[in-house]
């Protein structure tokens, strides 16, 4: 089988390794790039739409969790997602997630024998994409990558949930009590806070307030937004097909991802 995949590895030597692996495991596969980090793996794949991605977890700046996210909400509608391949040091509890969920994995150092069992996998899976199938690569996509982003928060180590944010505002530090913030934005090098009234910038990024919220109470929405839960007025969707919702208090409609559109289907 003929197919192009990219690959994300930001240890030269083991990115070198993968790819003298793979032509020996699938001399069918033509690697369109290898790049060190999870904007750059972005970015090229949304330039030049790979069959296969073999995304290392751990790299500077995104993780490959974070790329395959991201990758998620800006992939053109209509178009089959590329076939998820994570690339792991050896880690028990990963592993596991990769298992549960039926993502193939490749684990460092790259073992032969584990490698030419993904290869046979993603072949089944690229083999069965046909036309008539429609939506449905995303749609398993879609949940394997929720599933595993859920997973991955919850080996966080546990930490006492926000109660005030402390913000500066010209001269001054407000606190701003967590209860009444109804969005968290990311912006730049900046977090949006959002309340009824008002609006605070702070620097902490959003993936790292996320962990000190509870999720009981405010819902990832899309990559770069948190919204509070009880605050949801309505949720619409476009002739895309692409979802936002309204919050009671505010007045802009917000984009939910496809990656968290799962939340609002019809009970």
């Amino acid at each position: 089988m003929n197919a192009t995949a990219l690959i994300a590895e930001d240890e030269p030597l083991l990115a070198q390794a993968l790819q003298t692996e793979l032509a020996r495991a699938w001399p069918g596969l033509r690697i369109v790039a290898s790049v060190s980090d999870g904007e750059a793996a972005v970015a090229q794949a949304l330039s030049l739409k790979p069959d296969v991605l073999f995304l290392d977890i751990r790299m500077p700046g995104q993780s490959g969790l974070q790329a395959a996210a991201e990758l998620a909400d800006e992939w053109p509608e209509g178009d089959a997602l590329p076939v998820l391949v994570f690339v792991t040091a050896y880690d028990a509890y990963a592993v596991e997630a990769f298992e549960a969920q039926a993502v193939d994995y490749v684990l460092k150092p790259v073992q032969p024998a584990r490698l030419a069992r993904t290869v046979q996998r993603v072949q089944q899976v690229l083999a069965q994409r046909v036309p008539s199938a429609g939506a449905a690569p995303n749609d398993i996509t879609l949940a394997q990558l929720r599933a595993l982003l859920t997973a991955s928060a919850a080996t966080a180590p546990p930490v006492p949930h926000l109660q005030l944010i402390p913000a500066s505002v010209g001269h001054t530090v407000r606190m701003v009590p967590v209860s009444e913030v109804l969005v968290f934005e990311a912006a730049d090098k900046y977090v949006r806070v959002l309340t009824a009234d008002s609006e605070v910038l702070i620097r902490t990024p959003l993936k790292e307030l996320l962990p000190q919220l509870d999720p009981a109470v405010f819902w990832q929405v899309h990559r770069g937004t948190v919204v509070r839960a009880d605050a949801i007025d309505s949720v619409t969707r476009n002739e895309a097909g692409r979802l936002s919702l309204r919050l009671r208090g505010r007045p802009e409609a917000l984009a939910v991802s496809r990656l968290y559109a799962d939340r609002f289907r019809a009970m």
